[in-house]
């Protein structure tokens, strides 16, 4: 929030903390607030970091799984 900005690196703590590493993270200007570039050890464990912060009503998340570029031609061709 505007009253306490450093809530967002409270946030990555506690994302940190359930095994999810922060790539990157930027602040947006328009109709998203945030975007932030994350990796996890499976689907699973994004999954709980995103129902755990979503489930305060503090804040909404959407979940993109996302591979390379060379990963998805090499699942094309299977």
């Amino acid at each position: 929030s505007q009253d306490k900005p450093e809530r967002i690196k409270d946030v990555n703590k506690e994302v940190e903390a359930r095994g999810v590493k922060i790539i990157n993270q930027f602040a947006l200007l328009g109709p998203y607030d945030f975007v932030n570039i994350l990796e996890a050890p499976s689907a699973e464990a994004m999954s709980k970091v995103a129902i755990a912060l979503g489930a305060r009503g503090t804040l909404q998340t959407m979940t993109m799984a996302a591979m390379s570029v060379d990963a998805f031609i090499a699942g094309l061709k299977k």
